[in-house]
């Protein structure tokens, strides 16, 4: 039977890659934590897309930020050997922000979360990838972090959710989002 645990943490630290052990608590694990959350906000997001697009995107977007969990975790001073995420990844996500941003209608009011399903769950998730961003930028604020494209692509990121949010919706049918303005 395989182990689920390994009890390593039973003591509230937790490993980094690399040999140091540090409080579940402490600014590197909550980063990398919150970007996990950020990637599972997005994986319920997946799950309930009804654009074929729209899957595909956050699926790329997941494996980006298993690779950046990945350098978030580890040892301060050797993250650079773990860096994968580049350039060209930040430069993909301002690409894909401005395809589905020309297909979209932008309600010139803020928009309520809850028009459809997928829509909501790309909301929820915008939300998540703005705290991960918060946390990673309170990281790198005490700690330098040696990718600079880590913090340019979380921001992006959270613009990508909102019109992929008004690209579900308008894939779903709803003619005019709710806004904080809407009578409804």
């Amino acid at each position: 039977m395989p182990d689920y645990y390994s009890g390593e943490g039973d003591d509230g630290s937790t490993g980094l890659l690399g040999s140091e052990r540090v409080p579940k608590y402490h600014l590197r694990p909550t980063a990398f934590g919150t970007v996990d959350e950020a990637s599972a906000a997005l994986g319920l997001s997946r799950a309930t897309a009804l654009s074929e697009e729209t899957i595909s995107v956050i699926h790329d977007v997941q494996k980006d930020l298993y690779t950046i969990m990945v350098e978030l975790a580890a040892v301060p001073g050797e993250e650079e050997q773990f860096q994968r995420l580049e350039a060209p990844r930040l430069s993909w996500i301002e690409e894909q922000v401005q395809s589905f941003g020309d297909r979209v209608n932008m309600p010139k009011d803020f928009i309520m979360p809850g028009d459809s399903l997928p829509a909501a769950a790309l909301d929820l998730a915008r939300t998540v990838v703005r705290r991960a961003e918060r946390q990673v930028v309170r990281l790198d604020h005490e700690s330098k972090l040696s990718n600079p494209t880590i913090l340019p692509y979380l921001n992006r990121l959270s613009s990508l959710c909102f019109v992929l949010s008004l690209w579900e919706n308008e894939t779903a049918g709803v003619e005019k989002p709710t806004t904080t303005k809407s009578r409804e």
